[in-house]
């Protein structure tokens, strides 16, 4: 089966290697699984290992020229490929570790297609570059647009560390902004599913501090399907994201990054 994506679009590769993914989180979800300390309060689980081992496995064959990095296991081929893909297996592992399922498998392939699946609900969205949609059954039948807009009024955060922009700004300081308060309500899905959301319509906007995070395995995938999906996307400083950038703030529409931009500014 592996091989028969061997003439497929890129798209339809990290479509592919997100459902791979996704069937081992799925499998695998509910079992005693030992962590593997990666440092810093951080680690993975078998369950991520063995994700991105049937993601890498779409890709070597259906791209075996290609390079990756991975979450687990680093980088694969060489790091100044003109294509190199970027797999997170499992973003969310402590939600997951602890039997909540706001988990999310990435897939991307640097300044291309991507790919999101949400192991438990079944959708993958997905991007070429062009636009972006979300598939919730097997076929291009199921396909649907991506429509961004801001109506749900909610804002998710992420509020795990590193911080390297405090004490200029703190995401908790944004929760506290009498204007957030009156015109936004928070969510902290832990995991970068909730990037998603926003190009789905699902989330008005997504706020989290870091450093150049668009060539991250943890959020390339998710920046592919806003920027595809037509929505605002800046650094925490408005500048734009790249090599310089510090953090990052997608929104569904202008005025909803235009009104986080001035409560953060406000408190830096």
């Amino acid at each position: 089966m592996i091989n028969s994506y061997a003439s497929s679009d890129d798209a339809a590769v990290a479509m592919a290697g997100a459902r791979a993914g996704a069937d081992v989180v799925r499998n695998m979800y509910g079992q005693r699984l030992n962590r593997i300390d990666k440092g810093a309060g951080d680690f993975a689980t078998a369950a991520d290992v063995e994700a991105e081992k049937a993601i890498l496995g779409v890709i070597r064959a259906a791209r075996p020229g290609d390079a990756v990095l991975g979450e687990e296991g680093g980088q694969q081929g060489a790091a100044a490929s003109a294509r190199q893909w970027l797999v997170d297996p499992l973003c969310g592992t402590l939600n997951y570790a602890v039997g909540n399922m706001l988990v999310a498998v990435n897939v991307a392939l640097r300044d291309g297609a991507a790919a999101v699946a949400d192991p438990f609900s079944g959708e993958v969205f997905f991007t070429d570059g062009e636009t972006a949609s979300v598939r919730h059954g097997h076929g291009e039948a199921d396909d649907a647009l991506l429509t961004p807009t801001s109506a749900t009024r909610l804002v998710d955060v992420n509020l795990d560390p590193p911080f390297p922009s405090a004490p200029g700004f703190r995401t908790v300081d944004l929760l506290a902004h009498p204007e957030f308060v009156k015109r936004f309500r928070p969510r902290v899905v832990s995991t970068t599913l909730a990037l998603t959301w926003v190009a789905a319509g699902k989330r008005a906007a997504y706020v989290t501090d870091g450093g150049d995070l668009s060539s991250s395995v943890h959020f390339a995938a998710g920046i592919a399907l806003c920027r595809a999906a037509r929505c605002i996307i800046t650094g925490i400083d408005g500048a734009p994201i790249g090599e310089a950038g510090r953090g990052l703030v997608v929104a569904a529409d202008d005025e909803t990054h235009g009104l986080l931009m001035s409560m953060m500014r406000s408190r830096s």
